[in-house]
């Protein structure tokens, strides 16, 4: 035998990197890609979650404002919901509470700007655990997320 057993590279034909979960992208027509629309085009966040409430990115967006104008608990309230809405999209999309949820998936972005959201609202109130918790679910989820989000990107 030329391979360890305890560290294997390869199994059949499978590499290392197919050996855990496949990234998750959300469909193209999630609810997500009518708001980013939708907001893009100057409708504001709170009538975009009231008309597609399945949006995570409405969700976050609203938490983003709720939390640059100080209203720590409308924003983790905010963050919240888009979050819960994310992971029953996610759901539905093949994800199984594990594995990359990619942000150079235009789709997926919504989620993870919301779970991002969620983390920053967490912190601010005094949740430090919860925040520690999704700071590893979105490092997790794609490495590059955090300082994507944090540019603005």
């Amino acid at each position: 035998m030329t391979q360890p057993i305890g560290n294997p590279s390869h199994i059949g034909n499978l590499d290392a990197s197919q050996l855990g979960p496949q990234p998750t992208y959300l469909p193209d027509d999630h609810p997500d890609v009518d708001a980013r629309k939708r907001i893009d085009a100057g409708e504001e966040p709170i009538d975009v979650a009231a008309a597609l409430p399945a949006s995570s990115l409405a969700w976050a967006e609203l938490a983003d404002e709720a939390h640059q104008e100080g209203r720590l608990v409308d924003a983790y309230a905010y963050a919240r919901v888009g979050y819960h809405r994310g992971l029953d999209a996610l759901r539905a999309a093949g994800w199984r509470g594990a594995g990359p949820i990619p942000y150079s998936h235009e789709v997926n972005r919504g989620f993870l700007r919301a779970l991002y959201a969620l983390g920053r609202a967490a912190g601010a109130i005094g949740e430090g655990e919860e925040a520690a918790r999704i700071e590893d679910f979105l490092h997790s989820s794609d490495p590059t997320a955090v300082d994507a989000i944090g540019k603005g990107e």
